[in-house]
């Protein structure tokens, strides 16, 4: 940070009041890094420029070039604010949960037929919390205890009613409601042992399990009361494993912490009807205070596909009055007992996870973060946050098609990827470069789009070029270098600079290795969609690539052989009775081609 923006920054500090809010830290484009909250503006705003900063948070306070902040009443707002801010702007120092995995609910229908159904996406059905159960650690699980359950009592399995039972009806796993009328006391008795159960009731489905395997054993259905002994078997040992010592049935969830090496741990316990029925652990490095930024991660962790329980644990260090306004539920701090057990066993496993995967984390790091950070250094480039590149592909200048993949921070970010379409119908690849380009950064100026801070083609010299003036014919200043490749098309250099020039990289680096990934992946999409173009073109479309094949022609071979795969299997003398040898060996190669 040079000296006019700390003169800057210092005189605008002045004018920050001490009231609660969200700060927002932009960097020298105006992006915004990071969003956080504060209960008093000027000490927390200040707390980043007036002392020594280690680690991440030093990294970030390196990048500040500007930074705003929104007033608002309470610290409740605040949190409001800063979380949504967060949502809007992905910023790129924040805690986000876009990488964390959603988890399986079983659902238990109100139709007046009740179903059992495993559900991820529980956002859609928010009106539904009260019929779902978990979460479950996989699918795998939830769908066992599903067939469990459908298996013990006959629901409908069928999405449609037919006029007649089917075989569910004929093995004893469903009444045959579309045919038969079914008591209505039947139908709620299952449902209430079905819902006792997934409230943790294990006794009476344990129970149903005996006396099923009981009676196949007395008609001397000898495999069938095996299977409901091994249901048997592993419902115990699921729940012995599963339960805690706990007085009573609350669903709970319980957030564990520990911190070390500038890295905060994070462990959650998912306890329902008395039961750990999963955990999740999460590390990141620190970058605001440990109670700020456990506090924004708890505050978070509800937005995706997760249904709150009925009480959150947590450490004393939160601000639970905070919380429990934000989340609407009771947020508590237990002093003594099983609870309190049960929060030491969550920092432990905190305090595990951290040291076991730290090594795993830091060579994560080299691979992707210190990567991109040598790469930064190596072009002499002020940041490197978003890169973009671009691959082509094409058959013998047909279905001509272009990629771009987007890699943030040193990580592909998926979700900005694109697929293009190229007009040319020739083999050009400089022209198919310009027009790629072209249409990807009109648009980004036309809706003001996120500009990368570099552009890397994959291709050499002509490409490069080609790629640099659409760039400059539209007046933007972002770099672009090429990937070079050798005789096998594997990754051996980087070209970059005016002029342009070769950069030698140790192919033992793990820079070397992150470029070779970021080919590796922009060359892997585009050939992927454009295998997806070619699988959907048709026998006639594909005969009108190979030249020498004229309609009457192509007449013959669609008579003749009316599929891709016949004519794969045809030899070049059976071709040669409609084509001539050489149009016959270009036909023989396309098709040769279009299986790769």
């Amino acid at each position: 940070m040079d000296e006019s923006v700390k003169k800057r920054i210092q005189d605008k500090l002045k004018l920050v009041p001490n009231k609660p809010g969200s700060y927002q830290m932009k960097n020298k484009d105006g992006v915004i890094i990071y969003v956080g909250k504060a209960k008093n503006l000027h000490k927390r705003v200040s707390s980043y420029f007036n002392r020594t900063q280690t680690g991440k948070t030093a990294k970030l306070v390196s990048e500040i070039y500007d930074f705003e902040y929104i007033v608002v009443d309470t610290e409740t707002e605040s949190l409001v604010l800063e979380i949504n801010l967060i949502k809007k702007y992905d910023p790129k120092y924040n805690i986000l949960l876009r990488d964390d995995k959603s988890y399986p609910y079983i659902e238990l229908t109100t139709d007046k037929v009740p179903r059992l159904n495993v559900v991820r996406n529980i956002n859609r059905k928010r009106k539904n919390h009260s019929r779902m159960f978990g979460p479950f650690p996989n699918v795998t699980a939830c769908r066992y205890t599903v067939n469990l359950l459908n298996r013990l009592y006959p629901l409908p399995k069928c999405k449609t009613y037919e006029k007649t039972p089917c075989l569910y009806y004929h093995i004893g796993e469903c009444l045959g409601y579309c045919a038969l009328k079914v008591e209505e006391e039947k139908i709620k008795q299952m449902e209430s042992e079905i819902l006792s159960f997934l409230h943790g009731n294990d006794d009476i489905v344990i129970k149903k399990l005996k006396e099923e395997m009981n009676n196949a054993s007395e008609k001397l259905n000898f495999e069938k009361a095996k299977e409901y002994k091994e249901m048997l078997d592993y419902l115990n040992v699921t729940l012995t494993k599963q339960k805690v010592e706990i007085n009573d049935i609350t669903n709970r969830d319980i957030f564990g912490y520990y911190t070390d090496k500038g890295y905060l741990s994070i462990q959650v316990f998912f306890i329902r009807g008395g039961k750990i029925l999963e955990r999740r652990s999460k590390i990141f490095p620190l970058v605001d205070d440990i109670k700020e930024d456990l506090t924004n991660y708890i505050a978070s962790f509800y937005e995706k596909d997760i249904i709150p329980p009925k009480e959150i644990l947590v450490p004393d260090i939160i601000d639970k009055e905070l919380l429990s306004n934000y989340l609407n539920i009771p947020v508590l701090t237990p002093v003594k007992g099983s609870k309190k057990n049960l929060l030491k066993m969550a920092n432990d496993n905190a305090k595990q996870a951290l040291y076991e995967k730290f090594e795993l984390i830091k060579k994560d790091e080299d691979k992707t973060i210190n990567a991109n950070e040598s790469l930064r250094e190596i072009l002499h480039l002020d940041k490197l946050d978003r890169i973009e590149l671009f691959d082509n592909a094409h058959l013998f200048g047909t279905y001509t098609v272009s990629g771009m993949v987007v890699f943030k921070n040193g990580k592909p970010s998926k979700n900005d990827y694109r697929k293009y379409k190229i007009s040319i119908d020739k083999n050009d690849d400089y022209a198919s470069m310009r027009e790629v380009i072209y249409r990807r950064y009109y648009r980004v100026l036309m809706d003001d789009l996120e500009r990368p801070d570099l552009i890397i083609v994959d291709g050499g010299v002509g490409q490069i070029n080609a790629a640099r003036e659409i760039i400059s014919s539209l007046n933007l200043d972002i770099p672009v270098v090429g990937l070079k490749k050798d005789n096998h098309h594997s990754t051996e250099g980087l070209l970059a600079f005016y002029p342009l020039e070769e950069i030698e990289i140790d192919k033992k680096s793990n820079l070397f290795y992150y470029l070779e990934r970021m080919q590796d992946e922009v060359h892997n999409y585009t050939i992927n969609y454009h295998r997806q173009l070619r699988s959907k073109g048709s026998l006639e479309s594909i005969l009108d690539n190979v030249d020498g094949i004229g309609p009457a022609r192509k007449k013959e071979l669609l008579k003749k052989y009316g599929s891709l795969k016949k004519m794969r299997e045809a030899s070049i003398d059976e071709l040669s009775s409609i084509l001539s040898n050489k149009v016959a060996t270009d036909l023989i190669e396309y098709l040769k081609e279009l299986e790769k």
